[in-house]
């Protein structure tokens, strides 16, 4: 869609009116007048931008956080997803958007039943044998209620407010259109490239408003666990679930962030540790992680068994990704900076362009903040992020996953520490990354190296007859052409002329001492002190000339 036509679209013009209203309320006007939208939109040129006194004690972190409160679902949720930005926007930012509340008053429960009957193509009692009227949670996009279906299991039941797609697609338009605005008038917002901003978030937020997305990522954790009596996934029930309702397994536990609040009975400690093992596994082992593990979305139950909750946060990771990651880790533990820099280039997250060397430098002033710390007091998280603040200044597009595992990792560092004071990351990090340097190098390794790359292989082996056919024509007909471009060839020219100089001074120095050693045996000629005269000026010539070659070569490297 065209920008000037989401201008004219009636109820498009009331929500930009309404954002641009919000936005001045809570001293942010000047977001306004710096992307010149009034230059755009006619019917906002008589808004006055002046900071409301109200507002004028408040920081702006705490201002940007009420305002995309007021604005509604989208902007809360891209407030949410740019809090895991912090290389992107700031500490302190981060910190604040953070705190954003989704809580949204309930719908209806008529709504309720039409969706489910609409969506399942059955009314609410032929599906469940009782349905609580009043959900346990709402939220801006869902809202979840407790239910017991005909067989007698407890479920919780996920479902989708009524318009919300197309409201949220509707404020990203807007979103888009202030961002590409934001892009061509304002010269600091040039480097964080808006608009790919502005798509990341769409695809996000897309797959979040798919809950068959989240019942397949949730299926997959269950099956990759279902073999650890460390860790539980609740059971989907797929065949009530579809893309605005997710019918899951209900389960009795208590919070973690409750656990982290009060005394109870649990092991703290060894619940930090399942935590930091689940993650590593998850991300080492497996390539497929929850990006969002906040204690809000994990269950303690019984035995210290932890149960994660809402897989609409997922992150990917290759094979690749997985070892260069290990590499990276390892090599930031250990405080090895040149380890660090060569798979930094070998990821492509940095390239020659870049000035390495004020790289290195900057990374040497982060390890030395660690440098001598007990192990138990590094936050290899904390480290990463650190690590992207740097590459973020040099420019460097750094990878979604690589960003959502960060953030992923910080808070698992995080928790940890507050379940346990003594708890060390590391340690439980070491086994996951050993094992999976040793995959690195086994003969089954080496095979799967080369079954994924077989087929480009083959085309490569049926490239090349016809490739070096097409060079020999050329060279039959004498067309082929070599382009050469030298660059200070002259500064060459100059040191090899010298150095041929040299190699023919030390030859006549070298055949003047072998010429005056013969004269100086045969004892024939003008004598002096009984050695001949001309064998005695050879050494003398010999002398003077190698002094001066001696000379020259000093001079030249002190150049």
């Amino acid at each position: 869609m065209r920008l000037i036509s989401i201008a004219q679209r009636k109820k498009d013009v009331r929500r930009i009116k309404e954002i641009a209203d919000i936005l001045i309320k809570y001293g942010l006007g000047y977001v306004i007048d710096s992307i010149r939208i009034k230059e755009k939109l006619i019917f906002l040129k008589k808004l006055k931008t002046q900071v409301p006194e109200e507002q004028s004690e408040q920081t702006i972190p705490v201002r940007v956080r009420k305002a995309l409160e007021e604005l509604g679902p989208t902007f809360i949720k891209m407030g949410q997803i740019l809090s895991t930005r912090e290389d992107l926007i700031g500490g302190e930012f981060a910190g604040e958007l953070s705190k954003l509340q989704d809580d949204t008053p309930p719908f209806e429960f008529e709504k309720v039943e039409g969706l489910i009957k609409k969506e399942l193509g059955k009314p609410i009692d032929e599906i469940f044998a009782s349905f609580e009227r009043a959900p346990v949670a709402s939220a801006s996009v869902a809202q979840a209620h407790k239910a017991v279906l005909k067989n007698g299991e407890s479920v919780i039941v996920k479902v989708q407010r009524m318009g919300i797609e197309e409201q949220i697609m509707d404020d990203m338009n807007i979103i888009r259109y202030f961002a590409e605005l934001a892009e061509k008038h304002m010269a600091e917002a040039q480097q964080f490239n808006l608009p790919g901003i502005v798509n990341e978030f769409e695809r996000s937020i897309i797959k979040e408003l798919d809950f068959r997305l989240e019942a397949r990522n949730q299926l997959k954790f269950r099956k990759q666990f279902e073999n650890d009596a460390t860790i539980y996934i609740p059971k989907v029930h797929q065949e009530y679930s579809t893309k605005k309702i997710l019918v899951q397994e209900y389960v009795e536990g208590v919070k973690l962030i409750d656990v982290l609040r009060t005394e109870n009975t649990f092991d703290k400690r060894l619940i930090a540790r399942r935590g930091a093992a689940f993650f590593f596994k998850q991300v080492l082992a497996n390539g497929f992680f929850h990006a969002d593990p906040h204690p809000g979305n994990i269950l303690v139950l019984k035995d210290n068994v932890l149960c994660f909750l809402d897989f609409g946060m997922v992150g990917h990771l290759d094979n690749e990704f997985i070892e260069d990651l290990t590499h990276l880790m390892v090599f930031l533990v250990n405080y090895n900076v040149k380890g660090l820099i060569n798979e930094l280039l070998d990821m492509g997250l940095v390239n020659e362009t870049i000035d390495l060397k004020s790289l290195k430098y900057d990374i040497l002033d982060l390890m030395e903040m660690y440098y001598g710390s007990e192990l138990k007091d590094v936050e290899v998280g904390v480290m990463l992020q650190k690590l992207l603040y740097i590459l973020t200044k040099y420019r460097v597009e750094l990878p979604r996953e690589f960003v959502l595992l960060i953030r992923a990792m910080i808070l698992v560092e995080g928790v940890g520490k507050k379940l346990d004071p003594e708890f060390n990351v590391v340690e439980v990090f070491t086994p996951f990354a050993e094992n999976t340097v040793k995959k690195d190098v086994t003969p089954e390794k080496l095979v799967d190296v080369l079954m994924e790359n077989v087929f480009e292989l083959k085309h490569f082996m049926k490239s090349i007859p016809g490739g070096v056919k097409r060079i020999l024509t050329k060279l039959e007909s004498g067309k082929i052409k070599i382009e050469f471009e030298h660059k200070n060839l002259n500064v060459f020219s100059y040191g090899l002329e010298r150095t041929s100089n040299k190699i023919s001074v030390a030859l006549i120095i070298s055949a003047l001492i072998v010429g005056s050693s013969l004269i100086m045996q045969t004892e024939k000629g003008v004598l002096f002190l009984e050695f001949p005269v001309l064998g005695i000026l050879g050494f003398i010539i010999s002398a003077v000339l190698g002094i001066l070659l001696v000379i020259s070569i000093f001079r030249y490297h002190e150049l």
